[in-house]
């Protein structure tokens, strides 16, 4: 059996099986097991089940010799599967509805790839194997627990990949320089008041009127606030009260998620947000307890490595497989964090799982469903990346 066909095994049966958050047991026994055999220096996390492997280049230079960073994030979401598939989750409430489960098969091949041209490389190999990237922070957590200097040294360039089932045709790569994704933040308002009977509203201190009036207010404050050329997104998707139609209740609580592409507009927003909650609720006579809690930071192309990834997709697979991206994406991902601390490049691959993917379901739909087909392909530019990027150029 072929690395193509191994590697698709891989990722249906970690599809089959997910798992969720820092924890993922299962999945680190099958990383394990794929890279066994390699010559790789294989270390495991302590505060989340993290594999981090080192491959040693055979044309070194000693222990001042770079090493290049390849990450792959392992964990499945909280979502119940609906995609028609024969491997389909045998879990129940759990998925890889974002694709991790190809992120992680893909390393695997990255690190085969490398693995057979070890000679070939005047630098060092770290792959990033990480649980936690679904709202748990793991890429810094590995970094707490020194994944950035695994080689021995601090990690000149890092790159990962991330699959789409929508936005991009089937195995085409898209990047551009500078932002690629939003940095994330929560909004959290507890708006409390005073219960009291339906039929009587001026006897108490309604909370819902307010916290309604607080989610349209922020909506406005988003198109009033920012100029139309710093994009801000700010969405709630929680909002809770009461327990019968006819009881005001004492509390009404909302949560948002909001997505900023400058550390500006992230400070702006942080701080109108909290006042402008805290100032309606005042003048209901209500009080407003509202938290603004920073997740990732925006994701941050370094100029050049993204034109190096650009050129090497191009050379290896054809400009045909390339596009670039003339806006960024308002997702948020944790790559962001390493990419604070040395130069890389983050890129997307296209893995819709029917003909048009401008029609199949996004990421993190129940229903979506993502074409494996491409795995070879994005081991192949992982590791081509590092390899290049660890190989001097003739003459030099």
């Amino acid at each position: 059996m072929g690395l193509r066909d191994d590697l698709i095994d891989l990722r249906r049966d970690l599809h089959r099986h997910p798992e969720i958050g820092l924890d993922l047991p299962r999945t680190q026994r099958k990383v394990l097991a794929a890279l066994e055999g390699l010559p790789l220096e294989v270390t495991t996390g302590t505060a989340l089940s993290s594999v981090t492997a080192v491959l040693r280049g055979g044309r070194r230079g000693g222990a001042d010799s770079p090493a290049v960073l390849l990450r792959g994030d392992m964990d499945a979401l909280p979502v119940t599967e609906l995609a028609d598939v024969p491997f389909a989750s045998a879990v129940p409430g759990a998925m890889h509805a974002c694709g991790h489960d190809l992120h992680t098969a893909g390393l695997v091949g990255a690190a085969h790839l490398l693995a057979g041209r070890r000679d070939e490389l005047a630098g060092d190999v770290v792959f990033m194997f990480q649980p936690g990237e679904e709202g748990c922070n793991g890429a810094g957590l590995m970094i707490d627990e020194g994944v950035l200097d695994a080689a021995g040294s601090t990690v000149v360039a890092a790159y990962g990949l991330h699959v789409l089932a929508t936005d991009f045709p089937r195995g085409v790569f898209a990047c551009r320089p500078g932002a690629l994704m939003s940095a994330a933040a929560g909004l959290y308002v507890r708006v409390v008041g005073a219960g009291g009977h339906g039929s009587a509203p001026h006897d108490a201190r309604d909370p819902i009127p307010a916290a309604c009036e607080m989610v349209t207010a922020l909506q406005t404050m988003v198109g009033r606030r920012f100029s139309p050329f710093e994009p801000v997104v700010l969405t709630v998707g929680e909002f809770h009260a009461g327990t019968l139609r006819n009881v005001i209740p004492d509390e009404a609580v909302f949560s948002a998620t909001v997505r900023t592409f400058s550390a500006a507009a992230a400070e702006q927003i942080a701080r109108d947000s909290v006042r402008l909650c805290e100032g309606i609720a005042a003048a209901h006579g209500l009080r407003a307890e509202v938290r603004f809690e920073p997740e990732y930071p925006v994701t941050v192309n370094d100029d050049t490595e993204a034109a190096f990834v650009a050129s090497t997709v191009r050379d290896v697979f054809g400009a045909d497989r390339f596009q670039h991206m003339e806006h960024p994406d308002p997702g948020s991902e944790d790559f962001s964090r390493v990419l604070q601390r040395v130069p890389g490049a983050y890129l997307f691959l296209g893995a819709a799982g029917g003909d048009d993917h401008t029609v199949m379901p996004n990421n993190h739909s129940p229903r979506a469903v993502f074409d494996d087909s491409v795995l070879h392909d994005g081991a192949v530019l992982l590791a081509e990346l590092a390899r290049r990027r660890l190989t001097p150029e003739p003459g030099a």
